[in-house]
């Protein structure tokens, strides 16, 4: 990370050369639904299971500089007026180059009324940018943030060690559920000619078209990678390299537990209407659970190659995940997307619908639009998960599909079911999300592992055979969230907000509830994640 920062500063004191044509945007879920209407209509073909976006797409583009100039009429308001409604706090344009650079508060208040505790966070950041010249681009952004939680995300930090989706979670005062943490991300563009780009820093991908992947989610903390990606029209494809940390792989020895991972996926656009989209990965251990030192493994460097036939081929332990994507347009204001994700299978067993544990795969089925019932940016999704007891999980914990102890994919893991539907809708500076989820998992209890918890190894399944999902100790968790957001500068998603939250979690041994309200002043457009299972096992 220092070098990093090193290298971006000493970018800030030598640039001089106009405005890149690619603008990087960091991906949220509720941000980018904004660009529902332009990115699935059966009249362009713009590659959208790979995210975040480079904006440089001239129908994007348009619709992004509508969202991000709101409110600039041009009049000569003060600069006070300017700086809080519509500007970046320092904005530099150059000939040759740009800056910007912002704060970033993020504050709030709640209650607990379930478990009659009071919950806040009080956060504060920083963000900063740029260009230099037409190929090269930089965003960084950092918080220092503490925050007390509400019961169920502390049962989850108590369990993982880390704030969801963000950061190790150190507590600083003698209240349980008050916790401290650093988040940090970085990426630097470069686009050297205009079918490539080549990016690197520390920050999440999302693999897919809807609210959740079993491929490649940003639902984990962000980690260092490098990417390479090539648009050829109606072929999109990249090549990314990471590097997790894994505190939560488990070993006798006292060794660092960190690991790789390199990912693939092609996107071929077909027509205006269908996309396939094709994925591979493969996660490696930097030292196993011997003390063997691996590293960095070059046969898998090349970026153009099928990872499972290499691996094979190295008779290799490394985990190997493939799957597939695919969207239909069925309109302009509906579209059909769906995913399966393949960890491993027999072939016998697989068709046989035995139930066996090594069988380990996942399935996505959803629709999504814009306008509903013809009311202009009222956006919608509707979609199911489903995944079997042991996917993602390996014979050794530290080559599971993880990074900092929490999923790569779908937050809860594995042994699940669930149905989420989003409403979103924007108008002026208003902005308004409801959202309902209810899923159906198996917890493992005490010792045993019925297939839930990535990181227990899916060597010593509860029975071989006649696995079913949900097995276990049989949970419900339903969840409603509503927000209605006043927007106060754009450039970086500055905002009024208040939210409610019900939630349950239910099973034989336990009713957990929750029912909380918060309001605050919110920034960034960072994706934080409250509909997460609280348990790993029971």
């Amino acid at each position: 990370m220092k070098r990093i920062f090193i290298s971006i500063t000493l970018l800030l004191i030598t640039a001089g050369i106009a405005r890149s044509q690619s603008v990087y945007q960091p991906y949220s879920y509720d941000f980018y639904q904004k660009f529902n209407a332009d990115a699935y209509s059966t009249k362009t073909r713009l590659h959208t299971a790979m995210k975040p976006f480079f904006v440089d797409d001239s129908l994007l583009m348009h619709r992004y500089d509508s969202i991000m100039n709101y409110g600039s009429d041009g009049s000569n308001k003060s600069i006070l007026y300017r700086k809080l409604f519509n500007e970046h706090l320092i904005d530099i344009k150059g000939a040759n180059s740009t800056f910007y650079a912002d704060l970033l508060p993020d504050f709030s208040i709640g209650r607990d009324f379930s478990n009659k505790n009071n919950t806040w966070l009080s956060s504060i950041g920083v963000q900063i940018g740029g260009t230099a010249g037409k190929k090269f681009s930089y965003n960084v952004s950092g918080y220092l943030n503490r925050a007390q939680v509400p019961d169920y995300i502390s049962t989850y930090i108590r369990q993982v060690g880390i704030i969801p989706g963000q950061a190790y979670a150190s507590t600083f005062n003698s209240n349980h559920n008050a916790y401290a943490w650093d988040y940090i991300t970085a990426t630097v563009s470069y686009t050297p000619v205009k079918f490539l780009n080549i990016s690197a820093g520390r920050d999440k991908t999302f693999i897919g078209d809807g609210y959740r992947s079993l491929l490649l989610s940003d639902y984990a903390s962000p980690y260092p990678f490098f990417k390479l990606t090539a648009n050829l029209g109606n072929v999109k494809y990249m090549a990314m390299w990471a590097y997790f940390t894994d505190p939560a792989g488990t070993s006798d020895l006292n060794i660092d537990r960190n690991k790789w991972g390199i990912f693939h996926y092609l996107d071929w656009n077909v027509s205006n209407r269908l996309s396939i989209g094709f994925f591979d990965s493969i996660i490696w251990a930097n030292t196993d659970d011997n003390g063997h030192t691996h590293g960095f493994d070059f046969s898998y460097i090349n970026p153009i190659i099928f990872l499972r036939p290499v691996e094979a081929a190295n008779g290799s332990p490394d985990n190997a995940l493939i799957g597939l994507t695919s969207k239909y347009k069925l309109t302009d204001g509906i579209t059909a997307y769906g995913q399966f994700s393949l960890d491993e299978f027999t072939a016998k067993e697989f068709f046989s619908n035995s139930g066996y544990s090594n069988n380990k795969f996942g399935y996505q089925l959803g629709i999504r639009g814009a306008n509903l019932f013809g009311v202009t940016n009222l956006n919608y999704l509707l979609e199911t998960n489903t995944v079997r007891p042991y996917t993602y999980s390996e014979r050794s914990s530290i080559l599971n599909y993880s990074a900092n102890s929490e999923p790569l994919a779908h937050p809860w893991g594995a042994n699940f079911r669930e149905v989420v539907a989003i409403l979103n809708y924007s108008y002026k500076r208003f902005d308004l999300m409801g959202e309902v989820d209810y899923g159906r998992y198996g917890l493992d209890i005490g010792n045993i592992n019925y297939g839930k918890n990535i990181f227990n190894s899916y060597s010593d399944p509860v029975a071989r055979y006649g696995n079913t999902i949900g097995q276990g100790l049989k949970t419900n968790m339903v969840y409603l969230q509503g927000k209605v957001g006043y927007l106060l500068n754009p450039k970086y998603n500055l905002r009024l907000e208040l939210g409610g939250i019900y939630r349950t979690e239910k099973n034989s041994d336990f009713n957990d509830k929750t029912a909380m309200i918060t309001f605050g002043i919110r920034s960034s457009f960072r994706q934080v994640y409250s509909d997460l299972t609280s348990y790993k096992t029971h």
